[in-house]
Formats: C-alpha cells, sequence, structure tokens
C-alpha cells in the first residue's frame, strides 16, 4: 500500500485540516516511511518470542495503601459557606420529579 495524493485529500477532508501543497507533499513521505517500517516489521520472524508487558521487565511497582494527610470533620467545615456540623450544604441542582 503506498499513499498516493487522494488519500491525503481524503485524510485532510477528514480531519477538517487545510494543508499547502508542501504539507502535503511531506505528510505523504512521512506516511510511505511508516508503512515501510511496519512492512519491514511484519517481515520478522517472531516465533518463540514472548511478547513485553512491561518494558523494563521488572512489572508495575506497586506499594500498600496508606491513609495519611486526612483532616478531621470540624476542620474540614470552617470555610464551608453552608454546612449541617456533618456535610457540606449545597443548592439543589437536579430535580428528580417530573
Amino acid at each position: 500500500m503506498t499513499i498516493d495524493e487522494t488519500l491525503i485529500y481524503r485524510l485532510e477532508h477528514l480531519t477538517r485540516l487545510e494543508l499547502r501543497p508542501e504539507e502535503r507533499e511531506a505528510l505523504k513521505i512521512d506516511l510511505n516511511k511508516i508503512l515501510q517500517m511496519v512492512e519491514t516489521l511484519e517481515g520478522l520472524d517472531l516465533t518463540g518470542i514472548e511478547p513485553l508487558v512491561y518494558v523494563s521487565g521488572s512489572g508495575a511497582a506497586l506499594r500498600e495503601d496508606e491513609v495519611w494527610g486526612q483532616v478531621a470533620v470540624s476542620q474540614a467545615l470552617e470555610n464551608a459557606p453552608d454546612q449541617d456540623g456533618t456535610y457540606f450544604l449545597a443548592p439543589k441542582v437536579i430535580d428528580l420529579k417530573k
């Protein structure tokens, strides 16, 4: 498969871009290079090679969850414009009655 002018114009329309002629040509060259790289990769024999899950090979670094930085309810409500001693109060936004 090769990228031609027709495909570039179609991509330009789909992406709502307005490219100058030199930009169209540069895009065509770049996309053709990408296709050549993919074709090269498709030609490799990868039988017996495990796919990588993590590039580093060590897996995800996990840690235990820790509770920290808690604020007391009274302290959290100190600057609330409207509260009832336990919760923030806010004006009703959605009326569920139909």
